[in-house]
């Protein structure tokens, strides 16, 4: 079983706290099975979350890092105040034994204030950025992205993004299976769109719940196959395409051909994840027509080609 190692110090943020808690503890494999204990640390016994809202109590010492395989440190209400030589210590400790680390909001101070992040590309939250580059200079910031996934070493913006990060590593360990019956659990979609190109799918725009396209949706999902044109969605719609293109803007914030694309490209993700079919046999299943089409939009919608995907998600079942 992996270990998650929560780090809590004191003014922990408490939504930061409960987001890696949450995400980790509701993830179950097929057969029902438990893939990740969750452990909350701290260098004292007990610690204060933020406004004193409550008091953390933490059944496990610092010392538990250097067991965990993933350690997670959320932000702490004034980021600006470096944690202490002892946690700086156990964080370094862990990352030379390999543990991955990952850190939530303004908690990417106490990962940069290690040294680890430098010459490496990170985020925090957008209100946080300009200080956590100025006092980490060695650090490049990027306040534009939900999270950046460096391999070892992982940065979330806020408590929302932390969730899609979290996600993004369970579907790294576990597959999108797993992550997606995770995102259930936790009523959230599977993921957004993280910025990191090479690793991160794009969600689909969702329609509100009772929104009148939803019909629509679920045909263009049975017949994401096939070449469909503009003026075929607006027949079946009843609609004329300028109607329809302004309905799909207003429901989901993106075009029916931009939808469709996504919704292949999503399919194609999965088949590249889940098995061994090659790259043409995907392209015809997903309704791209020719390996070449599938190629350009899945790296234009990816960021990456479609057998650098399946290299990067395979070797994680």
């Amino acid at each position: 079983m992996h270990t998650v190692a929560v780090l809590a110090l004191d003014q922990v943020i408490p939504f930061d706290l409960t987001a890696a808690i949450d995400t980790f503890g509701w993830t179950r494999l097929p057969d029902g099975s438990e893939p990740y204990r969750v452990r909350v640390c701290a260098p004292t016994a007990e610690v204060t979350a933020a406004a004193g809202a409550f008091t953390v109590r933490a059944h496990h010492g610092l010392d538990a890092l250097t067991e965990a395989g993933t350690v997670i440190v959320p932000g702490v209400a004034d980021p600006r105040i470096p944690p202490a030589p002892e946690v700086t210590r156990a964080l370094r400790t862990a990352a030379a034994n390999g543990t991955r680390i990952a850190s939530i909001c303004v908690g990417a101070f106490a990962l940069a204030a290690t040294g680890l992040l430098n010459g490496l590309r990170a985020t925090t939250h957008w209100t946080a950025a300009r200080a956590l580059a100025e006092t980490y200079p060695e650090v490049a910031v990027d306040p534009n992205v939900l999270y950046v996934d460096n391999g070892q070493f992982l940065t979330s913006a806020g408590a929302a993004a932390a969730m899609d990060m979290c996600l993004h590593m369970i579907r790294r360990d576990h597959g999108s299976a797993v992550a997606a019956q995770t995102a259930r659990m936790c009523v959230m979609p599977l993921e957004r769109e993280g910025g990191q190109a090479q690793f991160i799918p794009h969600a689909l725009p969702a329609a509100p719940a009772g929104a009148t396209l939803e019909p629509l949706l679920a045909w263009l999902e049975d017949q994401c196959a096939r070449d469909l044109t503009l003026d075929e969605i607006a027949s079946r719609a009843g609609m004329s395409t300028r109607t329809l293109n302004r309905r799909f803007r207003e429901q989901t914030g993106t075009t029916p051909l931009q939808w469709l694309h996504r919704t292949r490209v999503r399919r194609a993700q999965y088949l590249l994840e889940n098995t061994t079919h090659p790259v043409e046999h995907i392209a015809t299943r997903t309704g791209f027509g020719s390996p070449t089409a599938f190629r350009d939009r899945f790296r234009k919608v990816v960021g990456t080609s479609p057998q650098a995907y399946r290299r990067a998600f395979r070797g994680a079942h």
